[in-house]
């Protein structure tokens, strides 16, 4: 691919972005500063005991690695905190744990040549702290008070790349020398240090960059939220991070920080925020040989320097260190702590607070949170790469996918960020074209439909180009990047149905539904097992208290049989066993049958007492009286005519029809009226003229019937016998009044018809009765 800037596949002159990938000529000569940012520096590794005082609190007690020997670097470089650093806040919750941190080692000036200085740089150290029972210890020192000593041995270099094999020895050194139970004997610690220049020179192989966490499981802990921790770093807001185990919390930091490309070789600026080194020796590069991906890169102006002036790094930053974080030089900062009280403060320290603890992460500013929102080409990007490590995933070595293959590798997750940021600058970098040539249409590019920088999110782009490091990246790179790199996103397009399922696959993979499933079985499993122990307890219980409830009645039983004294007297109510109330007795069948009997005794009794009043009822005729030796006055009969005609009515002496009891006029009982006659009393007569002055007829009878068998079932006068049982009852009452004419007892009454209710008038029976009681016809 040609050089828009000319110069084909050349290499690079001094100062520019080489092989060696840094884009900035470094320091040459003995004792001078490389641009690698370690190993020919000049700077030996130095090693050093920190130990816990009770009284002093941390404090140095050696040094290895120092010509010549007596010298204090700690004092020459003032460094008060780096036992604070080495000892983290809640190390003694472990029995082994390590710590990251950073510190600025002053200028040095040579006594033979002063062209050839060191200027100011940053000090990275490595420490490994352990503890053991203070009991333990073969020559126990008098100052040891505590029940435990506590103790850290440390390694410092001028760069973090070879820190992954480092960590390995120191942490192996550190447990032997514990193991002698005598930290007087220091000669594995000098042997250590002799043999770390070694391992420096060794470790500046390209893969001792990738320190840190393992990118595999940084994604699959935080999924999505590992691109807006990305674009987070590149924006440098105050980032502050939180965990209560260290060496995971400066893992992730380093993590982070490893996926822009060259930046863990080029921070020797990071340890203080007035450090200027790297932009003051920066020289933008003339040319570019496509076949090195190292001049492919710095070409494309990697790495982005988030940690120039006015910007920090401290993996592990103790709360001594926090009035750095405060100063107002201090821009931006990547920091991490392990102690809680800066939580409490999270709106002073920080614009992002990434808690390790919870898996949280809070923004606390808002312009910040608008920022990072991921647009759809981001997200589907991002959730491409978390469905291959899932996908991917074993147990059982984190670091590599179960089918051993590239995909989902850390190889392959590095250089998928790398395209993507390589897209990224290519797009800004057009984007920034575009607003220089909008009215020309002949310089946009063809085949780049619109702005291709608005897939990253325009809010993110235009907080990007107000950073320092963009500002960097701007002055010291071509203008037409977009010419190396197409300005595109990786994902490129809009939501589709691929993008929602992904999503969906996602969401229920991060439910853990079988993992709920297990622990859910393993709960019910418990829970049936302690029911089935309680109620086969219970059971038994009382299957035990039945036997001991039959034992106890077989040996009364007994008793009572081998006494005969107890077997004639009356049983009492005895449960035999000391519990017994506990159980109710049964019940006794015998009395239950007595009373039976005995209601059912005083049923028949009640019964046949009203049977017998019914029948005597029933001779004396349902309480009407026997007829009267008097004679009755005679009734007038009329039959009922229409309004406004004249009543026909006829006096005839009467004589009690066969069948047909009549009631004495000296009766307390009011007569019984025959349905369809009119009264022939004074109250029948006003009845009749209020008839005649407009009263209905038909009502008149209707309330004469009404009234007239209200008065009927006040007298208690109404049978309600049968046909057969009135046919009787007509027979005796005939032969009665057959006697009395005989005896020449004359006796008159209005007929009632029959039985009450039938008389109508115009029935042949109600005719008048002749002389001496005998019925006509």
């Amino acid at each position: 691919m040609s050089n828009p800037s000319g110069g084909g596949d050349s290499s690079i002159g001094s100062g520019g972005a080489g092989a060696g990938g840094d884009g900035y000529s470094g320091y040459s000569g003995s004792g001078g500063y490389s641009g690698s940012g370690g190993g020919g520096s000049g700077f030996a590794p130095l090693v050093t005991i920190i130990g816990f005082h009770h009284a002093r609190g941390p404090e140095i007690e050696a040094w290895f690695g120092v010509e010549p020997e007596g010298r204090d670097p700690a004092l020459e470089n003032e460094w008060p905190l780096l036992p604070f650093m080495a000892l983290s806040d809640g190390a003694h919750a472990s029995t082994e744990d390590f710590s990251y941190f950073t510190l600025r080692q002053e200028e040095e000036q040579r006594e033979v040549n002063e062209a050839h200085r060191r200027p100011a740089t940053s000090v990275f150290g490595i420490s490994c702290t352990r503890q053991m029972d203070a009991n333990d210890l073969i020559h126990r020192p008098a100052d040891v008070t505590r029940s435990t000593v506590q103790k850290a041995v440390v390694v410092l270099a001028d760069s973090p790349q070879s820190f992954g094999q480092i960590r390995e020895k120191l942490s192996m050194v550190t447990k032997l020398w514990f193991e002698q139970r005598d930290f007087t004997d220091l000669h594995i610690i000098k042997k250590f240090q002799e043999s770390l220049a070694k391992t420096l020179r060794e470790g500046e192989d390209e893969r001792d960059q990738y320190l840190g966490l393992s990118l595999r499981e940084m994604i699959r802990e935080f999924k999505h939220q590992t691109l807006i921790l990305f674009k987070c770093c590149l924006l440098q807001p105050k980032m502050l991070f939180f965990g209560s185990r260290c060496e995971q919390l400066c893992m992730i930091q380093f993590s982070l920080i490893s996926l822009i490309p060259g930046l863990i070789r080029s921070l020797q600026d990071c340890a203080d925020p007035d450090l200027d080194n790297y932009q003051q020796n920066l020289v933008k590069p003339a040319s570019l040989r496509t076949s090195d991906r190292n001049s492919l890169l710095s070409y494309m102006g990697l790495p982005l320097q988030l940690f120039s002036k006015g910007s920090l790094f401290g993996p592990y930053t103790p709360l001594q260190q926090l009035d750095i974080l405060a100063d107002h030089g201090t821009r931006s900062y990547v920091v991490g702590s392990t102690n809680s009280l800066l939580l409490q403060q999270k709106d002073r320290y920080s614009d992002i607070l990434i808690n390790l603890d919870d898996r949280s992460i809070n923004i606390t500013s808002s312009s910040l949170r608008t920022a990072l929102a991921l647009s759809v080409a981001d997200r589907r990007w991002i959730d491409f790469l978390t469905q291959t490590v899932n996908e991917t995933w074993d147990e059982a070595n984190p670091e590599r996918p179960k089918t051993m293959g590239y995909m989902g590798s850390e190889e392959f997750l590095r250089l998928q960020f790398e395209e993507y940021l390589l897209s990224m600058i290519s797009s800004v970098k057009y984007h920034i074209y575009l607003g220089g040539n909008r009215h020309d249409p002949k310089a946009l590019l063809a085949d780049v439909e619109g702005d291709p920088s608005s897939e990253f999110s325009s809010e993110w782009v235009d907080a990007w180009m107000r950073t320092e490091n963009f500002k960097i990246f701007q002055t010291y790179t071509d203008s037409h990047l977009f010419d190396i790199v197409e300005p595109r996103h990786p994902c490129a397009g809009g939501l589709t149905m691929e993008d929602i399922q992904r999503r969906l696959t996602l969401q229920v993979a991060e439910l853990h539904l079988d993992e709920r499933f297990n622990t859910g079985k393993e709960v019910l499993g418990k829970h049936l097992a302690t029911g089935q122990k309680k109620v086969s307890s219970a059971f038994n219980n009382l299957w035990a208290d039945i036997e001991a409830m039959r034992e106890a009645q077989r040996r009364k039983q007994e008793e009572r049989q081998n006494d005969p004294s107890l077997a004639n007297s009356p049983s009492t109510p005895s449960h035999g066993f000391e519990n017994s109330h506990k159980y109710p007795r049964g019940p006794d069948w015998n009395t239950a049958q007595a009373s039976v009997t005995n209601a059912s005794t005083r049923a028949g009794a009640y019964l046949s007492s009203w049977t017998a009043w019914a029948g005597e009822k029933r001779r004396t005729g349902w309480g009407r009286a026997t007829p009267s030796a008097s004679p009755s006055p005679n009734t007038h009969r009329s039959s009922f005519s229409p309004r406004g005609q004249p009543s026909t009515t006829t006096s005839t002496p009467t004589s009690p029809l066969p069948g047909r009891p009549r009631r004495s006029q000296d009766s307390d009982h009011l007569p019984v009226i025959p349905v369809g006659e009119k009264h022939t009393t004074e109250e029948g007569e006003e009845r009749e003229k209020e008839g005649m002055t407009g009263s209905d007829p038909v009502k008149e009878r209707d309330s004469g019937k009404k009234d007239e068998w209200e008065e009927v079932n006040l007298d208690g006068a109404k049978s309600d016998l049968t046909l057969e049982e009135e046919e009787e009852q007509e027979q005796d009452n005939h032969d009665l009044a057959t006697d009395e004419s005989a005896a020449g007892l004359g006796i008159s009454s209005t007929g009632t018809g029959g039985s009450s209710g039938r008389g109508n008038g115009n029935d042949p029976k109600d005719e008048d009765v002749g002389e001496g009681g005998k019925t006509k016809g």
